[in-house]
């Protein structure tokens, strides 16, 4: 029934941006932690962005510090990522996930209950 849906992926060259988007339903998203993580292919799955229920804190991996802006609408049940300067090392599929039990860790995928199915975002130099 929870469903967690990514979009605004796609091909942008290096140095520009990016924004994408996560739709959430079938849970109370004002009670629910969001993240963003991606995962290349063949490396591990990692921490990006993540907002708490009501948007008073925000948390970036040291990658995308400064580059990177997550936000979320509880009005219209959607987190976005605004992604600057992107780099080739950018490149991943991207995840939105929704941390219902509003864990104290935020950078851990196991800590995440639902999971969108992701949205390729590909850096070209």
């Amino acid at each position: 029934q929870v469903q967690l849906v990514e979009s605004g992926g796609g091909l942008v060259q290096a140095g520009y941006s990016r924004l994408l988007t996560c739709t959430a339903s079938g849970l109370t998203f004002s009670r629910t932690d969001m993240g963003w993580f991606r995962q290349a292919p063949g490396k591990e799955r990692e921490f990006v962005a993540a907002i708490s229920w009501s948007a008073g804190s925000t948390r970036y991996a040291d990658s995308v510090k400064g580059r990177f802006t997550i936000s979320r609408d509880n009005a219209k049940n959607m987190v976005y990522l605004q992604m600057n300067s992107l780099k080739p090392e950018d490149t991943a599929t991207y995840y939105c996930a929704a941390d219902t039990f509003i864990s104290p860790v935020y950078f851990s995928t196991a800590e995440y209950d639902y999971w969108g199915q992701g949205t390729q975002v590909t850096v070209s130099s």
